[in-house]
């Protein structure tokens, strides 16, 4: 919805939509030429700038830890994950918290560890005790916190900022995304989005 409203205010045209595994998205972007812009709650990083650009952030987020409602595991801190089984989106930040939170210092084994293309189906194991936990952008787990029977167990502080990915070179389609989007922003059409789909402002 925000993409649409975006473009809406430039004079480019949006096309069809395709949807992708995560990891996916940068190759079909880059390599393939499938797509013209990432839509996807994509992580601004050095890593990713070095491959592709990115329009201003639309939006910041932390990372959640997301457990099963009423469970046995109810976590404080990573230091509680010894033992337990993780899930995360593959080639995302949640990813990487769980590389570098629990894999790397030896808190869980890799075969703990579960990848997934789809968060929804990181979620479903959860819900079906396969993961007990699971990593996750904190607008995406307050979704499924308020849908599902899953809780928000504690927020890792990441400060990540999501931008539309696209080519590098192409200055003037980053330069009409970026116009469209403070366009969005002052006439309060941002606003009406993100409290409709995260109930914030």
């Amino acid at each position: 919805d925000l993409l649409e409203a975006v473009v809406a205010e430039t004079d480019y045209e949006l096309g069809e939509w395709a949807t992708f595994e995560f990891d996916s998205l940068i190759p079909a972007l880059t390599q393939n030429e499938e797509i013209d812009v990432i839509a996807a709650a994509m992580t601004i990083t050095e890593d990713r700038q070095e491959t592709i650009a990115f329009s201003d952030p639309y939006w910041e987020s932390d990372q959640a830890i997301l457990v099963r409602e009423g469970g046995d595991f109810q976590p404080s801190g990573w230091e509680d994950f010894e033992g337990v089984r993780v899930g995360a989106q593959s080639g995302t930040t949640g990813a990487d918290q769980v590389q570098s939170n629990l894999i790397d210092p030896g808190i869980i084994a890799e075969d703990d560890y579960s990848s997934y293309d789809s968060y929804v189906f990181a979620v479903e194991d959860l819900v079906n005790e396969n993961v007990d936990a699971v990593v996750v952008d904190n607008p995406v787990a307050e979704t499924f916190a308020a849908n599902r029977p899953v809780t928000i167990a504690f927020i890792e502080e990441t400060g990540e900022r999501f931008g539309f990915g696209l080519r590098q070179g192409e200055s003037e389609l980053q330069s009409a995304l970026n116009d469209g989007l403070a366009t969005v922003r002052d006439d309060g059409t941002y606003e009406e989005l993100t409290s409709t789909w995260f109930g914030q402002e």
